[in-house]
């Protein structure tokens, strides 16, 4: 076992004035990895804008401009936050939710089994009807 030792004693972290706390089991239960680089980014934002009851109010133009993020990137970032239980939106405010037991697994049409089988049959199809042309 590595034993610890700080390395620079006149820099130890302090919470003072805001409230940022990711729970260690973030990494270690597979929370970090079940994210994408898009999730990851507007997930650790809102951690570290939002208060010790883990609510914050940015307005999307300015969270797409800080992290430099589309429109349209955001919205599906922070949808898929929501239906993995990471966070909860009203419209207005957000708030970062204590974790899940497990990370919630969502299934994306790539990874649907049902999903490639069609896309398969389509390119199929389309196949045989240039043979045939």
């Amino acid at each position: 076992m590595i034993t610890k030792k700080i390395i620079n004693p006149q820099r130890v972290r302090r919470i003072e004035d805001g409230f940022s706390f990711i729970p260690h089991r973030f990494l270690t239960d597979g929370f970090l990895a079940s994210l994408s680089q898009n999730e990851l980014l507007l997930y650790l934002f809102l951690v570290l804008a939002s208060d010790r009851y883990g609510l914050s109010y940015y307005a999307y133009d300015s969270i797409c401009s800080l992290l430099q993020l589309t429109v349209e990137d955001y919205m599906e970032a922070r949808e898929c936050l929501i239906e993995k239980d990471l966070i909860v939106f009203n419209g207005t405010i957000f708030q970062v939710l204590d974790l899940p037991l497990t990370p919630v697994k969502i299934i994306t049409p790539k990874e649907d089994p049902v999903h490639r089988g069609r896309v398969a049959q389509l390119i199929r199809e389309s196949l045989k009807e240039v043979n045939h042309a």
